[in-house]
């Protein structure tokens, strides 16, 4: 039987993407996901939890990301989860778990130039980087409800079908 391996995590960018190149030619962009979670603890106090999960996009996909995403960025970050191990500096071995980015959505307010366009809308996801680069369409894409002052409403939960 084959394994199957799927990720898919919602968070904001912690730091700005590192985009560099392997001596084959080929890009490579890592960045890190901060993911909040909010739980009871025993007592029945609401607590958070923040997960730093590494990532990395391969190629054409890993450049779009360096060059759009910045450190704050929401995105939704879709791949495989994969292991390397290695001996460090000091021969001790370590190891290191990221997703390898197959697909990428922006979530929240492009941090941009200021130009909106992370409604969500936005995905990305192996070859098909199709209106990246193209500043034309990033321009006319509506303000986010962050900008049109519908944030601050509050939705009411009894209204969600599930």
């Amino acid at each position: 039987m084959r394994g199957f391996s799927k990720a898919i995590i919602t968070g904001n960018l912690t730091r700005d993407p590192e985009l560099r190149t392997i001596p084959n030619g080929t890009n490579v962009c890592s960045f890190t996901v901060a993911v909040n979670r909010l739980y009871k603890d025993s007592s029945g106090n609401q607590q958070e939890a923040v997960s730093f999960i590494d990532c990395s996009a391969w190629g054409r996909l890993g450049e779009m990301i360096s060059q759009y995403a910045k450190k704050g960025t929401g995105v939704l970050v879709s791949g495989r989860l994969d292991q390397r191990s290695w001996e460090d500096k000091n021969g001790q071995k370590r190891s290191r778990v990221e997703i390898v980015v197959e697909d990428f959505n922006f979530t929240g307010p492009a941090s941009n130039g200021g130009r909106s366009g992370g409604d969500g809308g936005s995905s990305y996801g192996g070859d098909d980087v199709r209106g990246m680069g193209n500043d034309a369409a990033a321009e006319e894409a509506p303000a986010s409800d962050e900008q049109s002052g519908k944030a601050d409403e509050e939705i009411d939960l009894s209204n969600v079908p599930f």
